[in-house]
Formats: structure tokens, sequence, C-alpha cells
């Protein structure tokens, strides 16, 4: 990428496939060695700001939940995930692929999603061992116009 390409831009990014745009304020959860860490810095490229992590306490635009099979309830961790996200704002769940150690199944994450209120809405391969799903969090109810 030169020096002068906008990195909102560039297709070879592994971030750009997530739809994280300038600005956005992205806080990681989950976070372990085995994390991709070339799609870490895509995001860092892509919004131009830092992931946050568990410590953050403001408002976040969209939430990275890196998730293996034996970290735990999935349901709970999205929920959680859900604690700071902005109306509107996205979960991406991170996974390993499968066939690789600590993945899950995509019933268990339908399953999880739906009980934690999340719309799952596209997967995508986001890395070499992570595949991305791509969670909405349900539009706050708009009062009517008179």
């Amino acid at each position: 990428m030169s020096a002068t390409a906008d990195p909102a831009e560039d297709r070879s990014n592994p971030a750009y496939r997530l739809g994280f745009e300038p600005g956005q304020v992205v806080q990681e959860l989950g976070y372990d060695d085995d994390c991709d860490q070339e799609l870490r810095d895509g995001i860092e490229s892509l919004t131009g700001t830092d992931l946050v992590d568990e410590e953050y306490d403001d408002v976040a635009d969209a939430v990275l939940l890196w998730f293996r099979e034996e970290d735990g309830d999935l349901t709970d961790a999205l929920v959680d995930a859900q604690e700071y996200l902005a109306d509107g704002g996205l979960v991406w769940l991170l996974t390993p692929k499968t066939g690789r150690d600590g993945h899950v199944e995509a019933s268990d994450i339908a399953d999880a999603a739906r009980t934690a209120g999340l719309s799952q809405t596209s997967s995508v391969t986001v890395a070499k061992d992570w595949a991305g799903t791509r969670l909405a969090t349900p539009k706050t109810a708009r009062p009517a116009k008179r």
C-alpha cells in the first residue's frame, strides 16, 4: 500500500470485509496469543484508532469478540459484549475455523446470538485460522412523529 492510499479503500487489508470505517471505536474482547495480529492491525489501520479492551467504559461503535469453544458460555459472552455497544452497533464474533482447536459449531452461534438478542447477518473468512460472524443489535424504537 502506498503512503497516499486511503486505508478504508485498501482491499488487501484483511479487515476491509468487516465494514469498519475511519473514526470508529472498536472494543476487542477475548484477546489471546492465538488471535490474528494482521487482522487486528488492519482494523486499527482502517479506523485510525487503537482497539480498546474490556477495561474501556465508554460507548463503542463495534465489538470484536474472539471466542473459542473452551472460553465458556457464548450467550453470556455475547450479552457482555453489548454492555458498551452503541445503539445499532455490530458485534463481530470471531471463532476458529472448522477443524481448528476451539471451533464453535454454526448452530451454537445461531442459538447463542438469538438468545442474546442479536441477529446473525453474515459470515466471512477473516484470517487463516478465524471465521467471522456479523451480529447486529436491534435498533432502538424511535418515537412516532406527530
